[in-house]
């Protein structure tokens, strides 16, 4: 966490347009928000959130190098740390404010060659240890043209060589029925490449758990690569917001508890899931006013956090079901990864079962409709709602 102080100076230098500087409509909208956010006005969302970040780290004399496609703007319409004058077509990058010749922030808009830029980052990372470099894939299925990085070198090369990395790959993953292309960051791939502590997989759910995780990557004194599936959707969802408070006290947390008020002596069943699908049953639940039912996030899925959660599942003494639940299918996600951790850390009466797509070759269907069933399907499912 950082003093309020801090956020205030980041969020003013990130919020500075030069004069004569005419922004389109929308992005002016997007600066104008983040004003109100900083004075607290405003809920703040994820694209405050990491940039927050990036200008916290800054001012404590890190650098920051961002590569992707369109890393810029965000592919997504969310970061906007490059804007664009409407008038003669010139940028400015506010960020850079905050940083000196030495030590500053640098974003590119790069080529589609993954295999390339991702190669060139992660030799970049293992090099200048004082530099936060990410790569981020347009949609996170774009990483898959540069997997013989990932194998040889991002998940292996301390163990062969002894070479440190603190890279971070940002794979935009979420089931949106955009269709098996864009919706699965192959998250089961880089977890069977997990081991030995050689690197972090983690899903935040809140934009102050993207702050944290990200300032985390450089304050601490551990340097290991970090494989994160944001979010697409939750870029921009009404209930993934958080306050300065969040930004200025704590730490990033493994493992999110309950965040309704619930009994927990009348819960029957505890549903535990990663990401997006969060939302949507947080939302039917509270529709369909369900009351004894409590829902989990593991928020990083390597290393394990089975201590923390199971210091989170003491509280439910009068239920032993528990449903790991996800939007991928049965075969892929973190399910085949979790299902073998999971009981080795918790008490012995809990009993695991799945909720989640069937087993499928591909990531998702390509019908926005058959999409909506399955998804519908899982919610029920692991609410325990009958529909009439």
């Amino acid at each position: 966490a950082v003093p309020i102080e801090t956020i205030r100076k980041v969020a003013k230098a990130m919020n500075q347009v030069p004069p004569g500087f005419q922004l389109q409509s929308r992005v002016e909208k997007i600066v104008a928000d983040r004003n109100k956010m900083t004075a607290g006005a405003l809920s703040i969302d994820w694209g405050f959130a990491e940039l927050l970040a990036y200008g916290t780290l800054l001012t404590q004399g890190n650098s920051i190098r961002l590569t992707g496609q369109d890393s810029g703007r965000g592919t997504f319409f969310h970061r906007h740390a490059v804007l664009h004058n409407q008038v003669d077509g010139s940028s400015y990058c506010p960020l850079r404010e905050l940083g000196d010749d030495e030590n500053n922030f640098r974003v590119f808009d790069s080529l589609l060659s993954e295999e390339a830029v991702l190669a060139f980052e992660y030799g970049f990372s293992t090099t200048e240890p004082k530099t936060l470099v990410l790569w981020e894939a347009q949609f996170g299925d774009f990483a898959n043209g540069a997997q013989v990085v990932i194998d040889q070198f991002i998940s292996a090369g301390e163990h062969k060589w002894g070479r440190a990395s603190g890279l971070v790959m940002l794979l935009p993953h979420g089931f949106e029925g955009q269709g098996a292309e864009h919706s699965s960051a192959r998250l089961e791939r880089y977890l069977q490449l997990c081991s030995v502590h050689n690197m972090q997989v983690c899903m935040p759910s809140t934009p102050a758990q993207m702050f944290h995780l990200i300032r985390r990557q450089m304050v601490r004194n551990c340097r290991k690569p970090l494989i994160v599936m944001t979010p697409k959707s939750l870029l921009r969802h009404k209930l993934c917001v958080n306050t300065l408070d969040d930004l200025t006290h704590g730490q990033f947390s493994w493992v999110l508890p309950e965040v309704d008020e619930l009994n927990d002596n009348e819960v029957k069943r505890v549903v535990i899931c990663s990401g997006k699908i969060y939302y949507e049953l947080l939302e039917a639940r509270r529709l369909g006013r369900i009351h004894d039912i409590a829902i989990l996030r593991v928020e990083q899925i390597y290393p394990f956090p089975g201590e923390q959660l199971d210091a989170l599942l003491d509280q439910y003494t009068n239920t032993n079901e528990l449903i790991w639940c996800q939007e991928e299918p049965k075969n892929q996600g973190a399910w085949d990864f979790s299902k073998l951790r999971i009981p080795a850390f918790l008490n012995k009466r809990w009993q695991l079962g799945y909720v989640g797509r069937e087993p499928s070759s591909a990531p998702a269907v390509g019908s926005a409709r058959l999409h909506a069933i399955e998804q519908q399907k899982i919610i029920n499912d692991a609410l325990d709602i009958t529909e009439e």
